[in-house]
């Protein structure tokens, strides 16, 4: 009969298997000749069906008529003929295995135990034998010997001397009529005769004495009767292996034991002409694969993939033919072994089923159970397999693509049934000349490789120059994606399955295919390529450098890449590609700026979209940095100071025209806030921009760069290269806010000093809070509306400029000739008020930030100006005192006292020592001094009057040691710059005393001021040496303001006796 692998060219299954016609599987005379023989095994079939294979026989014609193709007058003209043929001999095959339990009947204990068997045959009904039905337990009593023939009844050997006797022993039984035969077995004790000296050497207890007697009474040489058992065949399968009760027949031992029998129903002389030309395992395996190839077109039909396992009516069919013909297991599973791996090659279905089957032949294998023919047949179709399974691999990216869900799991199938298959002794011992699995796979994986690559770079063919670019993309953009299938999915299964490393071997021949070729298309590109043309080398760069990346998924290996230094294919492109980066990113901030409103992208960001525009172009030209990569260090350096550069030239020009845009939208409409609108949106802008530019290094990764560079390129070299260079052009971004910030702070300067001058024009008398209201109202509605435009930072800056320009206007004010105190404190309720606003509770400008000197100055200037003349006063001799106690010079000589206060009597105590190291102010060399005694401020001890030492002649040394007493109360000695002022002066008896030095002593320290009287006492009271001290010959602030008061004759007066003191100052010399 002519196989599946004969079929003529063209003839492949699964083509137009809609009609499901499979007469072309066969010639039209071997499928009805086939067909006769499944007709006949369904006629002609025996057994009870077992549940797995319990289908009705017209359901098995109908199936058969489907499976081949068979048209119904067809199928009942052939099995008519079948019918007609002549039946064949029914025979039971039955294997008596073993027996246990069964009664020990020598004096031993133990039985020589043998079987009798046969079919005994009956023509009669089945209710006229009550022992027949099923209903009725009791056991047959009659014994083979009685009911069949000799010539027909079969005897096993004897097994001696045991109660679990194994024979393994087959017996063919023929029958004509299964429902009235009925299966025998006797088992008998052979009974030999024995001498009454060898039975009791056998003796071992009791029952073996009891049992002596009892052979004793019996005939010599009669055999045991050890049990029995009778099956009807019609309630036999068509293959049974079980254990059964032994019946007594009697019920004096019950328990028989049992047996283990196997039963096969078989035929002989079957009459269909494949039977009587052909070995029934070549029969078998062609009928099986008929059903086969019936049911894998049946679930393609229906769209659904075959799992390999056959219907119901085709296993009953098979296990009936097989039983038929009395196959062995081992020739069923090398049937089904032939024909699944056969038809394996031609149509697709789950191959799980081929791993059961090659388990199955490993675990039943024996060579020489197969004839040659066989063993040939065997190895043709291991052969067959391999090589087709080989090619698979060669092609598995087209045979099992990732777009099938089910492409991973047969893939893995195929491979553990290839690496199985050539685990198995069967084609170990019949192969011996294939060669090595693994190596047959990876030279399939390679050249399968090849081919694919030629395939894709085929079909991406350029057919022009400007193409050619293109076309190695796309290539290299197939081949990338291959390797990273290859990787994440494929490798795992060969690596795991054959040991073979897919990705290992894929890599390195895609990586050599891939050098080879570029580099041959490279040649033909002329050096004056066009840009588009270098656009497309930049893609294939990428793509290139993408591929060598995945180097790092190697294990170890010696030797370098064909794609090693790579990037030096494409120095020539470099310009291009940095031009065209460049101009792509000044070409698109041009039309970003160009449809910019400038008005804020949300309530929480102020910039506009322009900024948005331009982040995006930076973030490309980082990205082609990124990807670029450049390995060659200098070059690499080269490439980043052109990038830098691009990106502040790109950055200056946003700056110049953004800047004409808010002027071309302001010219527009006239409206001043829009146009303050506008002017805030664009400093945002430039100082976002500069955020950008300050991010850059890190976005470069300058630090790795320079760690590239080291001992290449001075460190001083990279600094004055990049850093100067993002360096000038922040100071650029940063004149630009400037010079904009100033141009909003002006709009707000005319407005400022307008209201400064009114606030200083209108009357002292009216209340300073009031004063100063409309300034404030007209700062918050500025203020607050410059805080919603502009980013922190920006309006920090403009208060910086304004807070400058208040704090001009109010000095301006504050020069102003005014004798009223009240304008001072005026102006100084203002510059309070307008601090507290800028600084807005920390959400301003910082105290840092306001207390400038101007400020300081300022704010100094206008508390003195606001406070009245004695208040200036204290202040002045304040400040004499601090100078006092800072001075430790004598050059002008010291005064010595001793001061105390008595509570008791409020009176200030002071003794006057002594002076020393005076100056000589005679003509004669020395002096002639004496000592002022006042207390200051004179307005606070106006009842006091001034007390004088006596004067001592031509002294430079003068020991007054005199005391004076002032009538004071405390609380004014504990006013602020309340002091004892001695004058040192020099008699003159012609002229004006002149002036040996001054001392300031405060009184708010003398002892017993604070009313202990202990503290008071003279001999517990220290002296204070005091040096002495000339006025400086800088007119002093104080004295100025209480000079420019010229209607308050006290203050006059005050500056008239310091003027004095300061004309007779040696510090003026």
């Amino acid at each position: 009969m002519e196989s599946i692998s004969e079929m003529p060219a063209g003839d492949c299954p699964g083509e137009d298997s809609s009609d499901m016609d499979l007469s072309h599987r066969f010639s039209r005379r071997e499928l009805n000749l086939l067909y006769e023989e499944v007709l006949y095994t369904i006629l002609h079939r025996q057994g009870k069906p077992k549940p797995a294979y319990d289908a009705d026989t017209n359901e098995l014609y109908e199936y058969v008529q489907k499976a081949f193709s068979m048209d119904p007058e067809e199928h009942h003209v052939i099995l008519q003929r079948v019918r007609e043929l002549e039946k064949p001999i029914f025979c039971l095959k039955v294997t008596v295995k073993q027996a246990k339990d069964i009664l020990g009947k020598d004096v031993s204990g133990f039985s020589d135990p043998y079987c009798l068997l046969g079919i005994e045959s009956k023509r009669q009904e089945p209710s006229s034998d009550s022992s027949f039905h099923p209903e009725n337990k009791k056991p047959l009593k009659a014994v083979v010997k009685d009911m069949i023939p000799e010539d027909q009844t079969h005897r096993t050997q004897v097994i001696n001397q045991t109660l679990t006797p194994v024979w393994n022993e087959t017996f063919i039984l023929e029958f004509d009529d299964e429902a009235n035969s009925s299966f025998h077995l006797d088992m008998w004790d052979l009974d030999m005769e024995e001498s009454m000296r060898q039975k009791l050497g056998e003796l071992t207890d009791l029952h073996g004495l009891k049992r002596m007697f009892k052979d004793a009474r019996k005939d010599k040489g009669q055999d045991d009767f050890l049990g029995n058992l009778v099956l009807r065949l019609q309630d036999l399968h068509c293959r049974t292996d079980e254990w059964y009760d032994l019946e007594p027949r009697t019920e004096t031992h019950p328990n028989r034991g049992q047996c283990h029998l196997q039963f096969l129903m078989t035929h002989k002389k079957r009459a269909t002409s494949l039977s009587k030309t052909q070995p029934s395992y070549t029969i078998h395996r062609h009928l099986l694969q008929q059903m086969v190839l019936y049911e894998i077109l049946q679930h393609q039909a229906g769209s659904t993939s075959w799992d390999g396992k056959l219907s119901k009516h085709a296993r009953t069919i098979l296990y009936l033919h097989a039983a038929q013909k009395d196959l062995s297991d081992f020739h069923q599973v090398m049937a089904q072994w032939l024909a699944y791996s056969k038809l394996y090659q031609s149509l697709e279905f789950n191959c799980t089923c081929l791993l059961h089957q090659i388990t199955s032949i490993e675990y039943q294998w024996v060579q020489e159970r197969l004839r040659a023919e066989q063993k040939a047949e065997l190895a043709e179709s291991f052969q067959s397999l391999l090589a087709y399974g080989i090619s698979l691999l060669r092609k598995y990216r087209i045979v099992f693509p990732l777009s099938d869900p089910e492409s991973t799991n047969r893939l893995q199938l195929l491979l553990r049934v290839l690496v199985q298959m050539c685990k198995m002794k069967a084609f170990q011992e019949l192969c011996t000349l294939t060669s090595n699995l693994q190596q047959m796979v990876m030279e399939a994986v390679k050249s399968g490789t090849t081919e694919w690559f030629c395939m894709q770079k085929q079909h991406l063919k350029p057919m022009t120059m400007e193409e050619n670019g293109k076309a190695l993309v796309k290539l290299l953009v197939e081949v990338n994606e291959d390797l990273k299938q290859c990787h994440k999915t494929w490798n795992k299964f060969f690596s795991n399955t054959v040991k073979v490393e897919l990705f290992f071997i894929t890599y390195l021949e895609l990586q050599e295919l891939v050098s080879c070729h570029v580099k041959e298309e490279l040649s033909e590109i002329d050096s004056s390529m066009s840009q588009l043309t270098a656009e497309s080398l930049f893609q294939l760069y990428i793509s290139l450098k993408e591929l060598y990346r995945m180097k790092s998924f190697l294990f170890k290996r010696d030797g370098s890449l064909a794609l090693t230094d790579f990037h030096q294919w494409f120095k020539e492109a470099i310009p291009k590609w940095l031009q065209k980066t460049y101009m792509i990113a000044l070409e698109r901030t041009q039309r970003a700026i160009q449809v910019d409103q400038l008005m804020p992208l949300g309530e929480l960001n102020k910039h506009s979209t322009s900024t948005v525009d331009l982040s995006t172009c930076y973030a490309q030209i980082v990205k082609t940095w990124q990807q670029l990569d450049w390995p060659d260090p200098e070059e690499a350096f080269m490439i980043m100071v052109k990038f830098v550069e691009d990106m502040c030239k790109i950055a200056l020009a946003y700056c110049k025209l953004i800047k004409t845009r808010a002027d071309e939208l302001s010219s527009k409409q006239r409206d001043e806030g829009d146009a303050a609108n506008r002017l805030c949106i664009v400093v945002n802008n430039v100082k976002q921009l500069r955020l950008l530019i300050l991010k850059l290094p890190d976005q470069l990764e300058w630090k790795h760069l320079e760690q590239r560079m080291e001992g290449i390129i001075e460190p001083e070299q990279i600094q004055h290269t990049l850093h100067n260079q993002l360096q000038g052009t922040t100071t650029c971004l940063d004149h630009e806010i400037r010079d904009v910030v100033q141009n909003l702070a002006k709009k707000l300067d005319a407005g400022i000093s307008r209201h400064i001058q009114k606030l200083a024009a209108c009357s002292d008398s009216k209340d300073p809070e009031d004063s100063i209201i409309p300034l404030m109202k007209f700062l918050e509605s500025e203020l607050q509306y410059m805080n919603q435009h502009l980013v922190q930072e920006n309006f920090n800056c403009l208060l910086e400029l304004l807070w400058n320009h208040i704090l001009n206007e109010l000095t301006a004010a504050a020069n102003q000739q005014q004798n009223s105190s009240r304008y001072y404190r005026k102006l100084q309720f203002a510059l309070q008020n307008l601090e507290l606003c800028f600084h807005a509770e920390g959400c301003g400008l910082s105290t840092g930030a306001l207390h400038t000197p101007a400020f300081m100055d300022l704010e100094e200037g206008l508390k003195l100006r606001s406070t009245t003349s004695r208040k200036l006063i204290q202040s002045y001799f304040s400040r004499r005192i601090q100078e006092q106690l800072e001075t430790s010079s004598e050059k002008y000589g010291a005064v010595t006292i001793k001061a105390l206060y008595r509570p008791s009597e409020q009176k200030l105590r002071v003794e006057v020592l002594n002076a020393v190291n005076l100056i000589p102010l005679d003509s004669n060399g020395s002096s002639d001094p004496f000592v002022q005694l006042t207390l200051e401020p004179r307005h606070e001890f106006p009842e006091v009057v001034a007390r004088t030492t006596q004067c001592w002649k031509n002294e430079l040394h003068p020991l007054f040691d005199e005391a004076f007493e002032f009538l004071v109360p405390p609380e004014k000695c504990q006013q602020d710059g309340a002091c004892l002022l001695l004058t040192v002066l020099d008699h003159d008896m012609v002229g004006a005393n002149e002036l040996e030095g001054e001392a300031f002593f405060p009184l708010c320290n003398v002892p017993g001021l604070t009313g202990d009287e202990e503290a008071a006492d003279p001999a517990q009271v220290s002296q204070t040496r005091l040096p002495l001290m000339h006025p400086k010959p800088t007119g002093n602030p104080l004295l100025k303001l209480l000079e420019s008061r010229k209607g308050d004759k006290e203050a006059q007066a005050f500056v008239k006796l310091r003027k004095q003191r300061a004309k007779q100052s040696k510090e003026s010399v």
